[in-house]
């Protein structure tokens, strides 16, 4: 184990000495391993590919603050990890700008419908509160009569797929109601 700790700060020596091919030997030392933590992170293969290519491109340009006091691994991995929580703060950030605009738009139509003397109900403004991809399968079924298995084959997704979202959806709704009552 001493012997990988003194050839790492070799190759870090020569990195930082300019040597891209030492830098080279580095991230496919560790690339297999930081992968493989994100995996178990993230659950998903691209957004692992996505953050282990970051982590890697931050470590080569931020190569000349680790201070040799830890194993590379350790200070690989805990950049990783920052890079990681901001995805998901990130991610957050745009869910709740995304719900923002639709509770907007929601609004909007519903004035505009009371302008125009449409009657617009309580119903949709909850209906559209529904992710999109269990709202789009419920309006395809119930508001144009497509069938479940066209449905399915319209979005890609399975004909059981459709089923559970058009029932998870509807129950969502029919729990919102009972709550207003």
């Amino acid at each position: 184990m001493k012997m990988a700790e003194e050839d790492d700060s070799s190759l870090i020596s020569k990195a930082l000495a300019g040597s891209d091919d030492a830098f080279t030997q580095i991230f496919h030392r560790y690339y297999s391993f930081l992968y493989k933590y994100l995996l178990k992170l993230t659950l998903d293969e691209e957004t692992s590919s996505d953050l282990a290519q970051e982590t890697m491109v931050k470590c080569y340009t931020k190569l000349a603050s680790y201070k040799g006091e830890g194993k590379f691994s350790t200070w690989m991995i805990s950049i990783a990890s920052r890079l990681y929580l901001d995805s998901l703060r990130k991610k957050a950030r745009e869910q709740k700008k995304i719900t923002r605009i639709m509770h907007s738009l929601t609004r909007q139509l519903n004035w505009r419908s009371q302008n125009q003397g449409i009657e617009w109900s309580d119903t949709f403004v909850d209906f559209n509160q529904l992710e999109a991809d269990v709202r789009t399968p419920i309006l395809l079924r119930h508001y144009y009569g497509y069938t479940y298995e066209e449905i399915g084959s319209m979005l890609g997704v399975r004909t059981g797929t459709v089923k559970s979202r058009v029932h998870n959806g509807i129950k969502l709704l029919r729990k919102e109601w009972d709550g207003d009552e």
